[in-house]
């Protein structure tokens, strides 16, 4: 109790020398008493030493601004407050109805088994099988809850190769005639390497392939949030501050944002698939490949049938999985129609404009979930639960799809009070002139190129997100490279977008982000194991998003210009 109260006590202390440090600067600089750019930075600093140090949860640090601000006069306690719940809020709200109706009847535990049936049981393509279903299923749901729902079944694959490991290896000896090769395609030895007596695992190889997969699960759940803008917190954090910057751009959308980074996703999961086959597999890609079904090994056979057994164990699609997946489709849909861009959307049928948003579509639905029930109408028999038994008598048949309950369950009420809080650092940091002093220190990088601007905040970015979180780290740069992009005259697309990408990579240790920490505490892995292939999928990460920023992101969010809209924010904050 001590100990804890004396590090509060040294965090307070340092605050208040960050605080006065800060304001001595100001008036040092200016000449004058204290400024509000000098009171806003003191409140940008401190909410980013809380979040730093952790010595508070994230969520109530999110709160510095809400009693800070007020009490040193930069905004309104009634214009910080509404700074905590915005549009994306809702879109968020709304997601998460469905990912609670998603989880409950188990769609994604289906989807994610028959991907991988689909895939087979040779160690490579059962990566790649696991890497696309997490991807596909964390665009949609959050990377955590992604990897928390695919781990256990990869684990359990993972067992079943291990406990049939030495059999596999009788089996090997005494079968024909396969012939592996090593990493550099010549004839392998068919001696197989035994990992040491304590050890867990019946050979190195079946080691490295528990790395291999556990490693694959938490890369392919980061990369699958970067495709939609509700993928991941960091996105709907961009997108609202971009909007909340800039009001009159409207070229960031569902659809916008999917168009392009479908595309980096594609690409960075076949690279980080190939380097982590490299990495734990060798270089064996031809083998990997090969269609041919006369060369299953026993262990391969007994993955195929667990992962087939744990699908039958599902039984027969439900009535409630099919309206989920009607209503997953629907809403993706509505997305993706609600303003396109090159064919009138279906806004366009109403006669205000603007008044329709991403969070309209997501709210509905997902108000609908609580309103249908989940027993198909007009039928008699006891309703099926989600792991496809069924209940003895259902005490409510007219029990909606999902409860209350579900919703808060899955609610993640401190990243909304979070990404509040950047909400507000962003407006005080507007109304106060801090942002526009920031971009005027930063003028003697008006020489650099748009292309080396960007790529520094990239590295920039993913080099400090390994040891903040993932929202706190974003929030405190955006306002920052806004101010930089306006006074380069750069489209602040060109820096924003990739440095809100790269803030995903933090994915070098387990305490970059949660799916880190989930497949480390499975402990397949050793740290050393995830700085080295995480180094890879970094630097692999960085290279895609620039290679996109710099091709297909140009035409997309015309970035040769600086736009009007920027013109117009420029010109209203230096007055």
């Amino acid at each position: 109790m001590h100990t804890h109260t004396r590090y509060y006590l040294n965090v307070f202390k340092c605050v208040y020398i960050v605080k006065s440090f800060v304001c001595d600067v100001f008036c040092i600089m200016c000449r004058t008493p204290v400024r509000l750019e000098a009171c806003c930075a003191y409140v940008l600093i401190v909410t980013a030493v809380y979040w730093v140090s952790e010595a508070v949860p994230l969520g109530a640090a999110a709160l510095v601004p809400a009693f800070l601000y007020p009490l040193f006069g930069v905004l309104k306690s009634s214009e910080v407050a509404a700074e905590y719940c915005k549009d994306t809020t809702l879109l968020l709200m709304g997601v998460i109805c469905l990912a609670a109706s998603i989880e409950k009847w188990n769609l994604h535990k289906r989807i994610a088994l028959r991907m991988v049936m689909i895939a087979g049981a040779k160690p490579g393509m059962l990566v790649l099988g696991f890497m696309c279903c997490t991807v596909f299923l964390s665009m949609w749901l959050s990377n955590t809850s992604t990897t928390a729902m695919v781990m256990p079944i990869a684990e359990a694959v993972l067992q079943q190769l291990i406990s049939t490991g030495v059999a596999d290896t009788q089996e090997d000896s005494e079968t024909l005639p396969t012939v592996e090769t090593n990493g550099t395609g010549r004839k392998a030895k068919p001696k197989k390497e035994k990992e040491s007596k304590n050890s867990r695992y019946p050979t190195k190889r079946d080691h490295m392939i528990c790395k291999c997969l556990s490693l694959s699960i938490t890369y392919a759940a980061t990369i699958g949030g970067l495709i939609t803008i509700t993928g991941t917190s960091t996105n709907l954090i961009f997108a609202e501050q971009f909007n909340n910057r800039y009001p009159d751009a409207k070229v960031i959308n569902f659809g916008t944002w999917f168009i392009f980074s479908f595309p980096i996703a594609i690409i960075m999961l076949l690279l980080t698939w190939v380097w982590l086959h490299f990495l734990f597999l060798g270089c064996n890609f031809r083998e990997t490949c090969s269609l041919s079904k006369k060369r299953k090994t026993r262990r391969e056979m007994l993955s195929e049938r667990k992962i087939h057994d744990e699908y039958i164990k599902l039984g027969p699609i439900s009535y409630p999985e099919v309206v989920t997946g009607v209503f997953f489709i629907l809403m993706t849909l509505l997305w993706f129609t609600r303003e396109p861009g090159f064919v009138p959307g279906w806004t366009s049928l109403f006669e205000k404009k603007g008044y329709r948003t991403d969070a309209t579509v997501s709210v509905l639905l997902g108000f609908l979930l609580f309103l249908i029930p989940a027993r198909r109408p007009f039928s008699r028999s006891p309703r099926t639960t989600a792991g496809g038994g069924s209940t003895e008598r259902d005490p409510d048949p007219l029990a909606p799809m999902i409860t209350w309950k579900d919703f808060q369950n899955l609610m993640p009420w401190e990243i909304v009070i979070l990404v509040g809080g950047g909400y507000a650092l962003a407006a005080g940091c507007k109304v106060s002139g801090l942002s526009v002093w920031i971009g005027r220190q930063l003028e003697p990088m008006s020489g650099l190129p748009p292309w080396m601007v960007t790529l520094l905040a990239c590295l920039l970015v993913s080099a400090v997100t390994e040891f903040a979180s993932n929202p706190a780290t974003l929030t405190v740069f955006l306002p920052i490279l806004s101010a930089l992009s306006e006074t380069l005259k750069i489209n602040p697309l060109h820096t924003l977008i990739p440095a809100t990408m790269c803030v995903s990579f933090g994915v070098m240790l387990p305490v970059g982000n949660p799916p880190n920490a989930i497949v480390f505490s499975y402990g397949h892995v050793q740290i050393s194991d995830m700085v080295k292939a995480g180094f890879g999928v970094n630097l692999i990460g960085v290279l895609v998003v620039m290679l996109a920023i710099t091709t297909w992101g140009v035409p997309l969010f015309n970035l040769t210009e600086f736009p009007d809209w920027a013109i117009d924010r420029n010109v209203t904050g230096s007055l």
